[in-house]
């Protein structure tokens, strides 16, 4: 996959949406909207943690294996662009 901005930030909001059960552009979360807030749970993370992983070839390190880092699409799109 691209490490263009955009072609993180559409992986990583398809990635979001299945996980938050949203249909594709029907109330997809915003770049800034608070995730926990939009329903995003415990269960949720380790989804969309293994979700991205897999999508982006990655592997999230401990230390951004917290609340923070996947708070936002914003947020998590930047984080992936640190580790791809």
């Amino acid at each position: 996959m691209s490490t263009d901005t955009t072609a993180v930030e559409d992986g990583v909001r398809r990635i979001v949406a299945g996980v938050l059960r949203t249909a594709p552009g029907q109330d997809d979360p915003g770049p800034d909207t608070d995730l926990w807030s939009a329903g995003l749970d415990s269960m949720g993370s380790v989804s969309l943690m293994v979700g991205l992983e897999d999508e982006f070839g990655i592997e999230f390190p401990d230390a951004m294996l917290d609340r923070e880092t996947f708070s936002s699409v914003r947020r998590i799109s930047e984080a992936v662009r640190s580790l791809v």
